[in-house]
């Protein structure tokens, strides 16, 4: 099953469609109490990652479902065209008194940042860019595609316990109630998967 598409942007509009989708979806598939509670707060999640992320920035926000062995796999995605080129990106950042982007802080703000910078890439044939930041990100990356696994993230800073890394993914609303988060950065177009398993009853 899915959802319709639901276009939104930066401004927040389209952000009430997603949420009365969000509902719609929980009752069609049979998920009630602290389930859709999950479902509605992980959709809040989702949107609050296109807002501010860029000057009319559009994505697409849909919800899915697939039944697999460990139960109803729900799946919320977003997905966004490439936008900007590098020298848009050094414009974007000269506005910030530190040359950074300040919303990269907790785990939601690094998805943020991966998502906004992987829309900048001038195209998926600029390898060395992508890699670079596959690198820098702890991507699995192959040539001309890359993607961030929350899982694997997890598993690579569980040995740093008494880290500010791992004290941001324990306090991440988005970390505690998602089974996994992909984002994966193509040659046309940045997708992301929040994904969360519902038990079979």
């Amino acid at each position: 099953m899915k959802t319709d598409i639901i276009q939104v942007n930066s401004e927040l509009e389209g952000h009430e469609a997603a949420v009365d989708a969000a509902e719609r979806f929980s009752v069609y598939n049979n998920i009630s109490g602290k389930e859709a509670m999950h479902i509605r707060l992980l959709t809040e999640e989702t949107l609050s990652l296109v807002h501010g992320i860029l000057d009319d920035f559009t994505g697409n926000f849909w919800l899915e479902t697939e039944h697999t062995k460990k139960g109803l796999l729900c799946r919320l995605c977003l997905s966004a065209d490439k936008l900007l080129n590098r020298d848009q990106e050094s414009q974007f950042l000269s506005v910030s008194t530190s040359g950074r982007n300040e919303n990269a802080r907790g785990i939601l703000g690094r998805i943020r940042e991966v998502f906004r910078q992987s829309l900048q890439t001038e195209s998926g044939t600029d390898d060395a860019f992508l890699q670079n930041m596959a690198d820098a990100w702890a991507m699995n990356g192959t040539s001309g595609e890359a993607f961030w696994s929350l899982q694997s993230y997890r598993q690579s800073i569980a040995p740093k316990k008494e880290s500010a890394e791992w004290d941001e993914l324990e306090k991440s609303i988005i970390a505690k109630l998602a089974d996994e988060v992909k984002v994966w950065l193509k040659s046309d177009v940045t997708e992301i998967a929040v994904e969360k398993y519902i038990a079979r009853r």
